[in-house]
């Protein structure tokens, strides 16, 4: 069987060389033009879903996708990874299914390291038939498979999950901006957090790139935004309230706006700075580094 792969970004490149590496014969397109090693490189959409049976789209938004889709569908069936509102996977099941193509949702869960260590969490909806098919495809890029049901469950479980994923970074962010502005040591409050009951692979991860001020990118502060913005919509249609997640998405949004949408979530503290009056921290809070270092710019 011959897979394509649409959206060499940040996460779906290593998520395609890991097909590769898992023996897959795979064809890929992507705008940038930038080959992926073992792969096919397409000519355009059209000729990736000429010549593949299943079709991965690992792409940002729901404009990206309609850009690359046409009327090739017949007897092709597309597995949907990114993060688009509910409703627009929805109704992209439904127009797929018009043109006699099959149609998986299967968003994951994860950054860039993960997705380079084929360690993503997937959430799978669709017929149960096309779930049965999809689903040994995603081992080489997924450590985990969850059934979800229909579409759009898994998209509504994606942003379930990054519910908890935003604000609990946002949270990590805003304990490292209190400890700067009391003048603490933050290589100890990281210490003391990852030594405690809430450490997790983020927490450790996110708290690292804070001391460090290192803010190189694995969830993007655009792409978190966006997808904040899509859980704050999809509640507000179910008269949900989201307090925590209304605050995050005026710091994500902030911080955009400061020009720092591609650097990593962490990056959220910018924003907190900010409003405090001061995109620095205060007082000597690296022990053993100096003010040089406190100050100094980010990387």
């Amino acid at each position: 069987m011959v897979l394509g792969f649409l959206g060499l970004g940040v996460m779906g490149r290593p998520m395609a060389a890991n097909l590769v590496a898992a023996g897959h014969e795979l064809v890929v397109w992507t705008r940038s033009g930038v080959p992926l090693a073992g792969a096919q490189f397409a000519a355009g959409p059209r000729e990736v879903f000429e010549r593949a049976e299943i079709v991965f789209l690992m792409l940002a938004h729901g404009e990206a996708i309609d850009s690359v889709l046409g009327p090739y569908l017949d007897g092709r069936t597309v597995v949907h990874m990114g993060t688009t509102s509910p409703e627009y996977s929805a109704a992209l099941g439904e127009r797929i299914a018009v043109a006699s193509g099959r149609y998986v949702e299967a968003p994951v869960s994860g950054s860039r390291g993960p997705a380079e260590a084929g360690q993503l969490v997937a959430m799978l909806a669709g017929e149960p038939e096309d779930r049965d098919r999809v689903r040994p495809l995603l081992t080489p890029m997924c450590r985990e498979v969850f059934d979800c049901g229909p579409v759009p469950q898994g998209l509504l479980m994606k942003l379930a999950v990054n519910t908890f994923l935003i604000s609990m970074v946002t949270g990590l962010a805003e304990a490292f901006h209190f400890a700067e502005g009391h003048g603490l040591d933050v290589r100890i409050l990281k210490d003391v957090l990852d030594a405690g009951p809430m450490a997790s692979y983020v927490s450790r991860g996110k708290a690292g790139k804070l001391v460090d001020r290192d803010f190189g990118v694995q969830a993007a502060i655009q792409d978190v935004h966006h997808n904040n913005r899509l859980i704050v919509e999809a509640a507000d249609r179910r008269g949900i309230a989201m307090p925590l997640l209304d605050v995050c998405r005026e710091l994500f949004a902030e911080t955009e706006g400061q020009g720092y949408g591609g650097e990593d979530m962490a990056a959220v503290i910018r924003a907190m700075r900010a409003r405090s009056g001061s995109g620095t921290p205060t007082g000597s809070s690296r022990s053993g580094a100096g003010n040089a270092a406190v100050a100094g710019p980010p990387s």
